[in-house]
């Protein structure tokens, strides 16, 4: 990294002969000669790294320093020492400087001690970008939708992501639950900690509580060594338990004491550990049911279920359908390097008639595989999984008059009277009458295509 750096030391020479290494070296540098040139300077411009002798006749490279430190807590100080003062060189570490370098000093330790801290604030730099990036990424992650359903769900998320109140997720398969748990924890002030996942449901029993809380060596056959479990590596962040429905009941009673008293054992071990995590737990099952049924401590449940966020299943949304179409065709194209593809009317309206048994997730699905598949300029209904197309495991599609296909002529004729009666009223103003109509305008726009309805012919009369 190429650095903003300015030098301040009242010997002349001692301030030119740094500026002129530094300068060999591509970064850019400035000289100044005394304590208050540097606190002008420092006032005017902004640099990465101060070099400051310690020693100034005004204001002192300690002032110096305090001043950054409050002012500009980005940048970082470098103290030149005079031989004997290192005492004062650990106070100015203690006070926040970076590192001292002692008189008399060669140009290599100089040269070493700047391209080490720079090179750390590269990687600072590079690990807050990617953590903002992150944060916008799972704002609210593929959760998109305008129904109810959904808004209560952004509206819970947004209110409690900056606490550390435990949440369980709650919802159909499929639904998103790891993506609120996403939305959560990068929203939250643990961003910048880890984000730990556990499927409670894809270990043994043997194995959930050494993944869990970790093991010491020889805890059992196969520990060779000592392993960390989930809950040390998310200290000071988030552990996310996915299906805590299908956890034992003797691991249950474990987790129940590490939410209690914020300290775990390793299995095989004998010391206490303290965590400080934050849990967000996820479940398709009835946990009430679990409970009434004894394979669900309740005194766990209650501790679980702080916060509740429900996820509606897709075919108690449908409104939401053509944004989730829409994106889940932008991610697949981005995901599978293609050029992105319209969909053919009747691929749309095949996607849209879908019942949608494994929600978003078998919505992604779907479309992945039709734009892997599709050839042509356009993604056809040819190229969508035979389920969604309406074809049996046989090969044989819907007969004639099937509750399937007189549903969907029933549909459309509804639709295409719906659509008639708003446009009337709007005089063929898209926007306005799929506002009307509660629709995206994209979506209204892919319907009067669908049916051949020209929305100019409703501003004539």
């Amino acid at each position: 990294m190429r650095g903003r750096i300015l030098v301040v030391d009242d010997e002349r020479a001692i301030g030119i002969a740094i500026q002129r290494l530094l300068g060999a070296r591509g970064h850019e540098v400035d000289a100044v000669h005394s304590g208050k040139e540097a606190l002008a300077r420092l006032a005017e411009h902004a640099y990465h790294l101060v070099i400051t002798d310690l020693s100034l006749k005004d204001v002192s490279g300690m002032d110096v320093l305090r001043w950054v430190r409050e002012h500009a807590p980005e940048t970082a100080v470098v103290m030149i020492t005079a031989f004997g003062s290192e005492k004062i060189a650990v106070e100015a570490m203690k006070l926040g400087a970076a590192d001292y370098i002692p008189k008399p000093f060669d140009n290599d330790q100089l040269e070493l001690v700047v391209e080490r801290l720079l090179d750390g604030m590269e990687v600072r730099r590079s690990l807050r970008l990617l953590q903002e990036q992150v944060a916008g990424a799972y704002r609210f992650g593929s959760l998109i939708g305008k129904s109810p359903g959904m808004q209560r769900v952004f509206d819970v998320i947004r209110k409690v992501a900056d606490t550390d109140l435990t949440v369980l997720i709650r919802g159909p398969s499929g639904t998103g639950k790891e993506l609120v748990a996403n939305a959560l924890h990068y929203n939250g002030p643990r961003r910048t900690k880890p984000l730990v996942k556990v499927n409670c449901a894809a270990f043994s029993r043997e194995l959930v509580e050494s993944e869990l809380f970790g093991h010491e060596k020889g805890a059992f056959t196969g520990a060779v060594t000592a392993r960390e479990g989930k809950f040390e590596i998310a200290d000071g962040g988030t552990l996310f338990l996915d299906e805590i429905g299908d956890m034992p009941l003797e691991t249950q009673a474990k987790i129940l004491r590490v939410l209690q008293e914020r300290e775990l054992e390793r299995v095989g071990g004998n010391r206490t550990l303290k965590v400080d995590v934050r849990i967000l737990a996820a479940t398709n099952q009835d946990l009430e049911a679990k409970v009434q049924a004894g394979s669900f401590r309740e005194d766990l449940y209650y501790r679980l279920n702080v916060v509740s966020i429900v996820l509606p299943a897709l075919r108690e949304r449908t409104e939401d359908l053509p944004p989730l179409i829409e994106h889940a065709l932008a991610a697949a194209a981005a995901r599978l390097k293609r050029e992105p593809k319209p969909l053919a009317a009747d691929a749309y309206r095949a996607l849209c008639a879908h019942e949608w048994k494994g929600n978003v997730r078998e919505l992604e699905h779907a479309i992945e595989q039709a734009v892997a598949l599709a050839s042509g300029p356009e993604i056809i209904l040819g190229d969508l999984p035979a389920s969604v197309r309406g074809v049996s495991s046989d090969g044989a599609a819907d007969p004639p008059g099937s509750f399937r296909e007189a549903k969907q002529q029933a549909v459309e004729r509804f639709e295409r009277q719906f659509i008639h009666e708003a446009l009337e009223r709007h005089h063929g103003n898209i926007s306005k009458a799929a506002e009307d109509m509660g629709m995206y305008r994209q979506h209204l726009q892919l319907k009067l295509a669908e049916y051949g309805i020209d929305a100019a012919a409703y501003r004539e009369r």
